[in-house]
């Protein structure tokens, strides 16, 4: 892509996750192929596939509801991955560093949810 979408590092910080969760969900056994992997696979590239459909909205407020439904998308990989642990899928050490990552992107996307916010306001 050669647009200003590349440059939003809170659509940056969503690729380089969906990207950790695709490596960490390869090391699931084989038997959670069509479960848990293919379910936290898709939930991770939910996230930045709407941060790039709200960017490419021409009303703020459409912006603002695709970037609330990625918020959603990764809650549900949060989900996913205390299943993960459950299941001693992964170690405690990885669920931790990939909710760290999370969480960091979840304050990420607020903040850009509060931008739009604040350019809808002075718009008016």
């Amino acid at each position: 892509m050669n647009n200003k979408l590349e440059t939003l590092n809170v659509y940056k910080s969503a690729k380089e996750i969906r990207k950790k969760i695709f490596e960490l969900a390869n090391t699931f056994p084989k038997e959670e192929n069509f479960l848990l992997k293919d379910q936290i696979i898709r939930s991770t590239r939910k996230c930045p596939a709407n941060i790039a459909e709200g960017y490419g909205r021409f009303h703020y407020q459409e912006n603002i509801q695709f970037c609330r439904i990625a918020r959603g998308s990764l809650f549900e990989t949060l989900d996913h991955l205390s299943v993960a642990l459950e299941c001693d899928y992964i170690p405690i050490a990885v669920y931790n560093s990939r909710i760290e990552q999370i969480n960091n992107l979840l304050k990420q996307l607020n903040g850009y949810i509060n931008y739009l916010k604040s350019q809808k306001t002075l718009s008016k």
